[in-house]
């Protein structure tokens, strides 16, 4: 009689440090649904997510402080 075999189930290989759920969200400025979907999707490869975040053109969001803006300087600024 023949054996049907069960496909074995392949577990991808983590590359990179883990993320947690929260690290990435604030990170990228995900709401916690958005985050959850691509974490259970893509799993928790900080090195996996962060290449998806840029394949999506999704820079990291800054946390330090507001970003300068690029444009003409006040010259009465500088003479101060």
């Amino acid at each position: 009689m023949t054996q049907i075999r069960e496909p074995e189930r392949r577990s991808r290989i983590l590359r990179g440090r883990p993320y947690s759920l929260d690290e990435f969200a604030s990170k990228y400025g995900l709401l916690s649904h958005q985050a959850e979907s691509l974490f259970t999707r893509f799993g928790p490869s900080s090195i996996e997510l962060d290449l998806l975040m840029a394949a999506k053109r999704r820079l990291p969001v800054r946390h330090e402080g507001p970003v300068p803006q690029d444009g003409p300087v006040n010259q009465d600024r500088i003479a101060e």
